[in-house]
Order: C-alpha cells, then sequence, then structure tokens
C-alpha cells in the first residue's frame, strides 16, 4: 500500500511562479495544487489540504487574510508566506505563520522548511489521536 503524498496548496496571481513552485514541489514528491486567488483556493475548499503556501501581495484578499481565514478554519495548518514586494515584508505581520520567504527564495531552503512543518504537523496529529 503506498503512502498517500502530501498535499500542499499554492496561491499566487503570478502564473509563472505558480508553475515553478508545482514543479519544484512534485519534482521532491508533494502534490502541488495550484490556485490564482485566494477566492479560486476558498471555493475549492481545504479539505485534505496539508501546508498552504500563499504570496501576500494580490489582488482581493491578500496573504495576510487568507492566512487569517484560514486559521479560524484550520489553526493546524501550517501556512507559508512568499511575497517579492519588500516594503510588505512586515514581520510583524507575519507572526502566527509556520514560514516567511522573501522571492526569490532558495529552493532548498523552501523544501526543508516544508519537510519541518508537515513533520511537525503529522507528529501533531498522531498526538492528537
Amino acid at each position: 500500500m503506498s503512502k498517500r503524498r502530501s498535499i500542499v496548496a499554492i496561491v499566487d496571481d503570478d502564473p509563472r511562479l505558480l508553475e515553478s513552485l508545482e514543479d519544484l514541489l512534485e519534482s521532491a514528491g508533494y502534490a502541488a495544487h495550484c490556485f490564482s486567488s485566494a477566492r479560486a483556493l476558498l471555493l475549492r475548499g481545504l479539505a485534505g489540504v496539508d501546508l498552504l503556501i500563499t504570496d501576500i501581495g494580490m489582488p482581493g484578499a491578500n496573504g495576510f487574510e487568507l492566512r487569517d481565514l484560514v486559521n479560524k478554519t484550520h489553526p493546524e495548518l501550517p501556512v507559508f508566506l512568499i511575497t517579492g514586494r519588500h516594503e510588505i515584508a512586515d514581520q510583524n505581520r507575519a507572526q502566527g505563520i509556520s514560514g516567511f520567504f522573501r522571492k526569490p527564495f532558495d529552493a532548498k531552503v523552501l523544501l526543508a522548511a516544508i519537510k519541518d512543518a508537515l513533520s511537525d504537523k503529522q507528529k501533531e496529529d498522531e498526538h492528537d489521536s
């Protein structure tokens, strides 16, 4: 019996970044589900999602707003914020997240952070069972 691949949802309005992250995550053994907006993700729902990566600066709900919405219904879900706009990379607003990355970010560092967050989440899930 094969183990279920962890699902990472990615929300970014840049289609090139979505494609790049999808390729990176898939090559690392994760199932990547890409969304061009917070609304698109929320319409699909968070069922089965193990980790969320969201851009901060997006039209509609930004990454901080999405993080806050997700934390209300899925406080156990690790959330990584990414941004290319350093002026909005406010560390105080980034509190309460699992990871914070400025574009361009190092792929190895991102993958290591994802692995750690999913490992921590799995330990918590096992403890809660």
